[in-house]
């Protein structure tokens, strides 16, 4: 079979290049400390950035949702499958989210790559000239979500906003939609959305951000970038993802109740996708209760110090600490080889931190993706520091190969 051996053959390039994913087993509830392959090892691998994904409140709120509900839908949302778990939720981040987007109205969505999918798809059938403007470092699934659409895209080098403004001046497209992550998730700094918004005010357009990496985790009660900046516009197209920070599964838009409907009539994605359990919806509610009171305000303290302890305790030579404000800290190495190496030299420590490479991150930009949670105590912190220390020092040992 000749298309087998082309597959044989795509294998072999990907090992050649060092570029070789692998599957490993959790085999007990995420938090701080997990289980795989009968080990139990101190992870900074995950997105659980409150620890909420094993909060009792949230697990006892999912198994009401089951018993209330059932385990599925059945149908997808706009047959039978959407239920009063699902509508509350949606009337409850709208509620959210009203100081900021005028006229507000939320739809949840199964995941957060299908929710760009949807959105993205979804305002390229509002004109036969739509032309995305995209921020260079956007998540793969806004950047699969424009190419999708089929319309014409922009891309603008990170962070520049001088240069997209550029872009939009030369634009002769009637509607203009600029598209851009708030917290980067290879990076972990924070885009202009200030800048962004001033310019989509200026040149009459839509400015959809993805804050999958903010949401439960900026702003005074963790609604993420809107909060945290005070930017409100009906301009805006809101996405936040709920199996991170929310730790439980989903996303959700949150935009002007017409961009809503449009969504609901439009979206492919959405619409031909059997709903979710509405268990997870009920869960949700359990975890934004959290996020938004005492509890989650406590949380996210402990989250800034303990990225405050990484920082401090974190002493390199050769590989580079870009500045990052959020749980996302990750450390330059370069080589594919050599961060593979690196992480291999932490898991022998008993210490979980994933290697990222290419495509996720450009070439010769190979990372430790570090991913800090308010579950994590500082003597955690602490200790992954010193390692990462120890490791630059002695990496070149092949032992870790």
């Amino acid at each position: 079979m000749k298309w087998l051996e082309q597959v044989a053959k795509g294998l072999e390039h990907i090992d050649a290049a060092g570029l070789r994913r692998h599957l490993k087993v959790v085999e007990s509830p995420w938090g701080r400390r997990v289980r795989v392959n009968d080990r139990e090892l101190l992870a900074f691998c995950s997105n659980d950035y409150l620890g909420l994904a094993a909060h009792p409140a949230v697990v006892q709120a999912l198994q009401e949702g089951a018993q209330r509900y059932g385990a599925g839908s059945g149908a997808s949302h706009l047959i039978s499958g959407h239920t009063r778990a699902h509508a509350e939720l949606e009337g409850r981040l709208a509620g959210l989210y009203a100081p900021w987007v005028p006229e507000a109205r939320a739809l949840y969505f199964s995941t957060g790559y299908m929710a760009n999918v949807s959105l993205l798809t979804a305002l390229a059938q509002l004109d036969d000239e739509v032309e995305f403007f995209s921020e260079s470092l956007n998540h793969a699934s806004l950047i699969d979500g424009m190419r999708m659409a089929r319309a014409r895209v922009s891309v603008y080098p990170h962070n520049d906003v001088q240069q997209l403004e550029s872009l939009l001046a030369a634009s002769t497209a009637p509607t203009r939609i600029i598209v851009t992550d708030s917290v980067f998730s290879m990076d972990g700094n924070l885009a202009p959305l200030a800048g962004l918004d001033r310019l989509a005010q200026q040149y009459d357009a839509a400015l959809v951000i993805d804050d999958a990496h903010g949401f439960g985790v900026l702003g005074e009660r963790g609604l993420g970038a809107l909060e945290h900046l005070a930017l409100g516009s009906p301009r805006i197209i809101y996405m936040g993802t709920l199996g991170k920070a929310a730790g439980v599964s989903g996303a959700f838009v949150v935009a002007h109740g017409q961009v809503i409907e449009w969504l609901v009539q439009r979206a492919r994605a959405y619409i031909y996708t059997t709903a979710s359990s509405p268990a997870l919806a009920h869960a949700v509610l359990a975890s934004l209760d959290i996020i938004t009171g005492d509890e989650g305000a406590d949380r996210r303290q402990r989250l800034q110090a303990n990225c405050r302890h990484l920082s401090e305790s974190i002493y390199l030579q050769k590989w580079g600490l870009p500045d990052s404000d959020t749980a996302i800290q990750p450390v330059i190495i370069g080589s594919n080889n050599d961060v593979t190496k690196v992480a291999g030299f932490l898991m022998h420590q008993g210490l979980w931190v994933p290697a990222i490479r290419p495509p996720t991150v450009p070439p010769d930009t190979a990372r430790l993706r570090i991913t800090v949670s308010a579950a994590h105590t500082p003597d955690d912190v602490f200790r992954l520091g010193r390692a990462i220390n120890r490791a630059e020092r002695e990496i070149d040992d092949d032992a870790y190969l």
